[in-house]
């Protein structure tokens, strides 16, 4: 698959602004809530209209303003699933299944096409039954059976576990990470969870208030995301501001230290990122006088907060995070972080 896009459209005090280019795999549009990301699906299901721009599909224009062009939902070949998945209460697996096909006029191949996806979806013995009756991970079959029958060219999911408690999303993020190799589509998912994105995506494209603020591999990003947002989005805990004052330094004014990043620092730097996990009592590279103000005990880690001996006493505590077995006897008086783990952000 290959798709561009391009949107364009205003919504009150709101403006979409989203570009990127894929060419396959699993793209995740990660971001807060609010910051457009169901609106940049809508626009390509062609439930929302942009004002300017250009959709492109496997070579196939379905938008384009300047040459209106808008190809009406249907004709698009996306399957869009919703958020709570949409199946009507009253009907059965099969009934559900069978509204979906609206591409096939013959009878017989209608019947034949609903048993393939019943099987290969794993719900045979289960065509009766209403979604009441259904566990979480059978409904989301029987929502991904509906729009699969049509054999869709693209799959737009909607935070599809955004109403699950977390056992019960492990699992489906499992079962749904197999189906999508198994039938081999390309999916975009709509998800505010790093997790989520981590899991399911190849690529992540992290959107702000409208606009697209970081696009590339998952790893990448989640290694060096490169903008506040983007770290934020990704887990980091410990963002302050910073400025170059070497060619591998860095000045951080509200802890009052200089740290050495070990790499070339660009002069457009704004901030710095260190992620909890990654500060350290046993290595003496940027190691500092700390005070620990708080320890917090998790089912499975301790999270401590600490301040530089010389941080100004407004400023954020620090995060520091480690495994319950990794706990010290006494906390250090000193911590370090290695350079290679300071992330470097430049917006």
């Amino acid at each position: 698959m290959s798709m561009t896009i391009e949107i364009h459209k205003q919504l009150g005090a709101f403006r979409l602004d989203v570009k990127f280019q894929l060419e396959h795999g699993v793209l995740g549009l990660l971001g807060a809530s609010g910051s457009g990301k169901s609106k940049t699906l809508q626009c390509i299901t062609g439930i929302e209209r942009p004002d300017e721009g250009k959709i492109i599909i496997n070579g196939r224009t379905v938008f384009d303003s300047r040459k209106n062009i808008n190809l009406k939902t249907q004709e698009r070949h996306v399957g869009y699933l919703f958020q709570n998945y949409a199946l009507f209460p009253n009907m059965t697996v099969a009934e559900n299944i069978s509204c979906g096909v609206h591409t096939v006029s013959d009878k017989r191949e209608r019947t034949n096409r609903i048993g393939d996806i019943i099987d290969r979806m794993q719900l045979s013995g289960l065509e009766k039954r209403k979604p009441a009756q259904l566990s979480g991970g059978q409904q989301q079959r029987v929502a991904l059976a509906r729009i699969l029958i049509n054999k869709p060219e693209i799959l737009l999911l909607d935070e599809p576990f955004s109403a699950l408690d977390s056992y019960l999303k492990e699992q489906l993020m499992t079962e749904l990470h197999t189906l999508l190799v198994e039938f081999q589509k390309d999916v975009i998912v709509v998800t505010h969870s790093r997790d989520e994105a981590y899991q399911l995506c190849d690529h992540i494209a992290v959107l702000d208030a409208g606009h697209l603020d970081v696009f590339g591999e998952t790893k990448k990003i989640f290694q060096d995301p490169a903008t506040r947002v983007g770290a934020e989005l990704t887990g980091c805990k410990n963002i302050v501001k910073a400025n170059k004052i070497g060619t591998t330094q860095i000045y951080v004014p509200d802890w009052n230290l200089i740290l050495d990043t070990g790499r070339y620092v660009g002069e457009g730097v704004q901030a710095i990122g260190i992620r909890a996990h990654c500060f350290c009592g046993e290595i003496s590279e940027n190691a500092f006088d700390i005070t620990v103000v708080e320890q917090i005990e998790q089912p499975f880690e301790w999270i401590v907060k600490f301040q530089y001996l010389g941080q100004n006493k407004e400023t954020k505590l620090i995060w520091w995070r480690f495994a319950k077995t990794d706990k010290p006897e006494t906390m250090p008086g000193k911590l370090g972080i290695k350079g290679k783990n300071i992330l470097l952000l430049y917006a």
